[in-house]
Order: structure tokens, then C-alpha cells, then sequence
């Protein structure tokens, strides 16, 4: 009767008979609710109580049709919640189950908070400290340098620390990377009518557009150098002058940079200030590789099939073989490959994604840098052939969009271009 009852809260039931069986069950499985008889053909009930760990089972109920003075001591002694005598009255059991379904609820959220930091999803410790981290940092008014391989998050890290922030003005992300060196100033810094050939009315920079809220430079090591001297100055004297004018603005933006490089390295390869290095210091934050904290791949995954199916109103699932060759592979694009491979073998199969359809390439980005070739997959469309070709180019040559186009035959405005629109799909 309970267990029907139970059932139609849409409550999910275990029972058993026998003290050894529900020894055996709290072993296995967290349990919300437990109603527990007193007497049992191998046993006290309460026998169960004494080995039931606190922190695994939420409520204990204890229910009995022979109450005595002896076992309601016990039973007060124990983490026991109530000691109910048979008949259950409805309106009781009512109650205790929806005390147990709104813990459940509780739980179930702190769980999914205590995995989450804005968008960026993850369980393992290397996440959580990430976490922790970003949570510190996010109400302190210091400049943040995000470090990390391609595709670790890094412009989630940024949004979250803008989210955590509170701060009340927009958050802006600009691509140094992506902005043809000549038009970065004035991007950046905005412009006055005339000071320019084209500048046919004000514009306002980035800065201040981020006014009151957070500016994220992503790419900070592929802005010139002398450019950089002008961001270290704003980043000090917090204030911006816009090309051709003669005065300046006071700005209150919180910046935050980003790179896929070493920052030291950087510095040491001369692409970043050895002072505006240690100023974009103020606090470092690095985004670890998927392939340290391998225990989020499901996580990752079915976090990118739940999307794909609230877009498009679907209810697919992984395959079961799925989990294991996911984490077969060492996923050197980092998350952003393992979202793109989601998505082909969601493209490729029905109900159930085979993981098979999605393979990764044979070999990693890094082994086909080392070796200054690239594989091709058969069914690879010509689009993604020529990303890959600029992308891996771009990698070969440090960066050097100049080199790159030479070496591709196109000009420095079609680089520009493809990188702006990669970003832009990235994001999608």
C-alpha cells in the first residue's frame, strides 16, 4: 500500500523484505526516505539505523504495529526522524513523502550548482578548484589573465567572472586575434569623426562599452606591441582617449585577457610586454586540458546531446558503448572537439549516438603540427578541409596571420575573416 502510494508522487521505490536485504540496498544506493518496520524475520530494524552512513540516507521514519517504551528510547537515541505506530494514517505518510521529494529537489540542485560555474560545467577536483577560484576572484576589482590550450573554456571562464562580478555594465569579448592590427586601436579605443579616411562619425570603443562592466580580450598576445603599451596605460590610469580626439574619458571596466600561449613564454618570445605581462597578472587562472580531468567527458557530452535535443525537440541518447569511446580518446581540441563530435554523430545517427560515426581523426592536433601534415577524413566536406588547413597553418607558423596568408596564397583580409567567422560559429 505505501509503495503504491508512493509510487503515485512519482516516487521511485525499493523495498525489501529482510534486514539483510536492506543492509545490502543502503550499501548500493542513497536513499531520500527510508521507512523502516521494527520487526524484521532476521532482525531489529533498528539494527539497520546503526550502520546507515549520515550523510547517504536523507530521513529515517521508523514504522511499527508493537510500539514499547524500550524501542522508542532507541529510536529517539538514533538519527531516527519520527515513530509512527501502524495504521499509517494517509494524511502522515502524505507528509513524509513530500518532506523527502522536496529535499530530494534540494539535493539535486546543489548537486547540479556544486557542477557547475556559469557555463562551464565539471565534477572532477581540477574543475571544482577552477571553480573555487573563479568564484574568489569575481567581486575583486583586478585584472585576470585566463591561460589555456584551444577550446578549454576560456571565454566561459570570463563570463562567469563577469556573472560573479555583479557588476551592472555589459559584458563585451573582442577577438585581438580576429581585428586587422590597423583597426585595433580604434576598435578598442573608439575614434571622432574625421581623425581618420572613413571615420564619418564618433565611435566608441570597446572601453567604453564595457563601461561599468567587463571587457574580455581574448587573443591578448596577437595585439601589437605598441598597442599594448596603450592598453597597459588605460589598465593604469583607467581612462581612454578615442583616436583624434584631445581629451580623455574615465572608464570603469574590469578587463580580463586571454591567450592560448605561455604567458611567460610569450613574453620570452617578445609578442607580450614583459609590463603589461605583469600587469594582466594581477591574477592568473589557467584552464586545465580535458585530458586532465577525463572523469568530466560524460559529463561535457551529454551536457552538449541535452542541448542538441532541446534545440531541435529530440529525446536521443548515447549509445552504450558510447561513454567508453569517449573516453578512449584524448580529445586534443578540448572541449570544443568533443562538442563538435557530439554534434556530427547526433547529425549521423537515430535514437541511440554511435560514437563510431563521430571518430576522431587518427592522429592529434599536435602530432600533425610536429610532422607539418594533416590527415583528411573520407566524407570531409571542402569547409571543414579549409579550416582545418588555416587553423593548423596558423599553429605551424606561431600565429603569424602574415606568414599564414603567404603560405596559403590568400591576402591578410581573407584571414581576418575566416578566424572572425570561426569565432563567431564557435560560439553558437
Amino acid at each position: 500500500m505505501v509503495t503504491a502510494f508512493a509510487e503515485s508522487k512519482d516516487c521511485s521505490v525499493t523495498g525489501a523484505a529482510s534486514l539483510a536485504h536492506a543492509r545490502k540496498l543502503t550499501t548500493e544506493a542513497r536513499f531520500d526516505l527510508v521507512l523502516l518496520d521494527l520487526s524484521l524475520p532476521d532482525g531489529n530494524g533498528l539494527e539497520l539505523v546503526d550502520k546507515l552512513d549520515p550523510p547517504q540516507t536523507a530521513q529515517v521514519v521508523v514504522v511499527t504495529g508493537h510500539p514499547s517504551v524500550e524501542t522508542a528510547v532507541h529510536a529517539l537515541q538514533l538519527p531516527v526522524l519520527d515513530y509512527l505506530i501502524k495504521p499509517l494514517e494517509g494524511a502522515q505518510l502524505e507528509r513524509l513523502l513530500d518532506q523527502a521529494i522536496a529535499a530530494a529537489k534540494l539535493r539535486v540542485a546543489s548537486a547540479e550548482a556544486s557542477e557547475r560555474c556559469g557555463e562551464l560545467i565539471g565534477a572532477s577536483v581540477a574543475m571544482q578548484r577552477l571553480f573555487e577560484k573563479i568564484r574568489r576572484v569575481a567581486p575583486l576589482d583586478v585584472t585576470v589573465l585566463i591561460h589555456g590550450e584551444s577550446g578549454t573554456g576560456k571565454e566561459l571562464a570570463a563570463r562567469a567572472l563577469h556573472q560573479y562580478s555583479e557588476r551592472g555594465g555589459r559584458f563585451v569579448a573582442v577577438n585581438c586575434g580576429a581585428i586587422a592590427p590597423d583597426l585595433l586601436t580604434s576598435q578598442l579605443f573608439g575614434h571622432e569623426r574625421g581623425s581618420f579616411t572613413g571615420a564619418v562619425k564618433d565611435h566608441a570603443g570597446f572601453f567604453e562599452q564595457a563601461q561599468g562592466g567587463t571587457l574580455f580580450l581574448d587573443e591578448c598576445t596577437e595585439m601589437p606591441l605598441q598597442l599594448q603599451t596603450h592598453l597597459l596605460r588605460v589598465l593604469e590610469e583607467r581612462d581612454v582617449t578615442r583616436v583624434g580626439a584631445s581629451a580623455s574619458k574615465p572608464v570603469d571596466v574590469r578587463v580580463i585577457a586571454a591567450t592560448n600561449r605561455d604567458p611567460l613564454q610569450a613574453v620570452h618570445d617578445g609578442v607580450l610586454r614583459s609590463d603589461l605581462y605583469y600587469r594582466l597578472m594581477d591574477f592568473p587562472l589557467a584552464m586545465p586540458p580535458l585530458r586532465e580531468h577525463p572523469s568530466d567527458i560524460p559529463l561535457l557530452a551529454q551536457r552538449f546531446l541535452d542541448r542538441l535535443n532541446e534545440r531541435y525537440g529530440t529525446a536521443r541518447r548515447f549509445a552504450p558503448e558510447a561513454v567508453r569511446r569517449l573516453l578512449a580518446y584524448d580529445w586534443p581540441g578540448n572541449a570544443r572537439e568533443l562538442k563538435h563530435a557530439v554534434q556530427r554523430a547526433w547529425v549521423m545517427s537515430g535514437d541511440e549516438l554511435d560514437m563510431h560515426v563521430a571518430q576522431p581523426p587518427q592522429y592529434p592536433l599536435h602530432e600533425a603540427h610536429d610532422h607539418g601534415s594533416m590527415p583528411f577524413r573520407i566524407g570531409m566536406t571542402i569547409e571543414e578541409m579549409e579550416k582545418q588547413m588555416l587553423l593548423r597553418t596558423l599553429a605551424h607558423f606561431d600565429n603569424d596571420k602574415t606568414r599564414t596568408a603567404e603560405a596559403l596564397g590568400v591576402s591578410l583580409k581573407t584571414i581576418y575573416n575566416k578566424l572572425s567567422r570561426y569565432q563567431h560559429e564557435d560560439r553558437e
